[in-house]
């Protein structure tokens, strides 16, 4: 981040990363010295106090990206004379292609690419190569001498209309397009479904007593049937039911056998 002024941003960003699994924050002469220790940013970064803590500061972009090895100014503003310019999804490939063999090698930790962030690194941090992702003031953004410091040019495809983001969320999908492209698919899918699946005989089972239960309230007709009992078969089997739901559903009808029961037959 390059000369910040709003600490409730730099806290922020630092959440930003987290949530995406990095933790490299630089920031570039903030305009408040004490900016990480301040109480806005302490409370925007919301348990990502250890990024915001850690985060390194320099007097000069320059200094900031002396240990990377590919550097992308991330700018909406047209640049008559610059980097090539591509998306961030694009940067994201680029990234992912940059870091080749060294990701591979660090495959280890599923959850934390290490050595793509969000500015600069340590360059203590790894002796591999180094990506990252500058954004600049919250006013004006980067200037034409901060963008030739960098190889590439990246923006985020907004309305055309109205393409102003705010800084840290132009860092939260700037991170979330590394995460994707450094992980893939395979290792992005969603929490696992824990809940046992019913088995084939306990959905038949179900089934028979859901027959027994749409007669004893006269839904069913069991000597015109028509096709009820298929549709509510194929119904089933798309629900894909779990153990504990076939059980409820033995509970309803359980629940309505019973009760027809105590129905006199002239006002069912």
């Amino acid at each position: 981040m390059v000369e910040p002024s709003h600490p409730g941003n730099v806290g922020s960003a630092a959440r930003a990363l987290k949530t995406m699994g990095f933790a490299d924050l630089v920031l570039v002469n903030p305009k408040i010295p004490d900016v990480i220790t301040h109480p806005d940013a302490v409370s925007l970064a919301s348990g990502a106090g250890d990024v915001l803590a850690a985060a390194r500061i320099c007097d000069t972009l320059q200094d900031a990206l002396a240990p990377v090895t590919l550097a992308f100014a991330m700018t909406a503003r047209h640049r008559d004379l610059g980097p090539p310019v591509c998306d961030m999804r694009q940067a994201a490939e680029q990234t992912q292609a940059h870091l080749g063999a060294f990701l591979a090698r660090s495959a280890g930790s599923p959850d934390a690419p290490p050595a793509a962030s969000s500015s600069a690194a340590d360059p203590s941090a790894s002796d591999g190569p180094r990506v990252a992702i500058v954004v600049g003031t919250e006013r004006s953004g980067l200037t034409n001498d901060h963008v030739a410091l960098c190889h590439r040019i990246c923006h985020i495809p907004a309305n055309p209309e109205y393409t102003s983001l705010n800084v840290s969320q132009a860092m939260q999908l700037a991170a979330y397009e590394l995460r994707y492209a450094l992980l893939g698919p395979e290792k992005l899918a969603g929490p696992v479904e824990r809940a046992e699946k019913a088995s084939g005989e306990a959905v038949a089972a179900l089934l028979t007593h859901w027959e027994e239960a749409l007669i004893a309230v006269r839904y069913l007709d069991p000597k015109h049937p028509k096709k009820l009992m298929p549709r509510m078969r194929h119904l089933f089997a798309r629900a894909g039911l779990t153990k504990e739901e076939t059980d409820l559903f033995r509970g309803v009808c359980t629940a309505m056998i019973a009760q027809s029961r105590k129905i006199p037959d002239g006002h069912r």
